[in-house]
C-alpha cells in the first residue's frame, strides 16, 4: 500500500529568508504571505533553520542573545532571522509518505515542514493545513478506493463481492467471501487507505482457507486520500 508523498502535496513557491535578514523584514513577509513561519537558508539554498511568528514574539521579549540583566534591550528591528530561528531545522524529503510527515508534524510541535533533497537544500514546504485537507477526502472517493483499489486491484475480488459504507471515513464492510484468511486482509488493506477513520467488518466466510495469491501494491495518484 503506497501513501499519499509529500512531493505530492508541497508547494514549491516557498518564501524564505537569510540569515542576516532583519527582524522586521521577516515579519513584513509572514504578514503579506499570511504564513506562521519561513526557512532560513545559507548560501547555497539549505535549511538552516525555521523562523515562526512564535520566535519573533520570544525574541522580541527576551531581548538580544547575550545581554546582560542591566543591558539595554534592542528593538525587533535589530534582530537577524539567525538569531531568531529554531535550529536545526526540521524537514522532510519529497519521497516520504504523508502520515510520516504529519507524525513528525506532531512530535515536533510545528504547523510547516520545509521539504529538502539529500543535501538538505529547499525544494518545497508542506503544511499542516496541506495534510489536514487529505483527511477531507469525500466519502465517496474513499468507498471508490476500496472498491477499486483493495478488492479489485489489491485483492482480485469481485466489486459487487462486499458492500462497502463509508459515513465520515468510518468504513463498513458487509458481505462474504470465500475464506476467513480473505476478511482480515480487507480489513487490514481498507484500514491502511488514506482518508480512513476506523473499520467495521461485518464480512463472513464459511471456512479457513489460505491466503490468496501475493496482494499487489495499492498506488495512490495525487488525488488519493491518507
Amino acid at each position: 500500500m503506497k501513501h499519499i508523498k509529500v512531493g505530492d502535496l508541497m508547494a514549491d513557491d516557498v518564501v524564505s529568508v537569510v540569515p542576516l535578514t532583519s527582524f522586521k523584514e521577516v515579519a513584513k513577509l509572514l504578514a503579506q504571505h499570511d504564513i506562521s513561519g519561513l526557512p532560513v537558508l545559507d548560501d547555497e539554498d539549505r535549511v538552516v533553520g525555521v523562523v515562526s511568528e512564535s520566535d519573533l514574539l520570544s525574541r522580541q521579549a527576551a531581548g538580544h542573545p547575550g545581554a546582560g540583566a542591566t543591558a539595554a534591550v534592542p528593538s525587533g528591528a535589530e534582530f537577524t532571522a539567525a538569531e531568531i530561528m529554531s535550529t536545526p531545522a526540521v524537514t522532510v524529503h519529497a519521497e516520504e509518505s504523508a502520515p510520516e510527515a504529519a507524525r513528525l508534524m506532531t512530535r515536533s510541535g510545528v504547523e510547516r515542514l520545509p521539504v529538502v533533497d539529500d543535501e538538505d537544500r529547499l525544494v518545497g514546504i508542506v503544511t499542516r493545513r496541506d495534510l489536514l485537507g487529505l483527511f477531507l477526502r469525500p466519502d465517496s472517493e474513499i468507498r471508490r478506493r476500496i472498491i477499486e483499489d483493495v478488492l479489485v486491484s489489491a485483492m482480485g475480488i469481485g466489486s459487487d463481492a462486499v458492500t462497502v459504507h463509508v459515513v465520515e471515513g468510518v468504513v463498513t464492510l458487509e458481505g462474504r467471501l470465500e475464506n476467513r484468511s480473505q476478511i482480515a486482509i480487507l480489513a487490514y488493506l481498507a484500514e491502511q487507505l488514506d482518508g480512513v477513520v476506523a473499520v467495521v467488518s461485518h464480512v463472513t466466510a464459511p471456512v479457513d482457507g489460505p491466503v490468496p495469491a501475493p496482494l499487489q501494491e495499492v498506488t495512490h495518484g495525487p488525488s488519493a486520500e491518507w
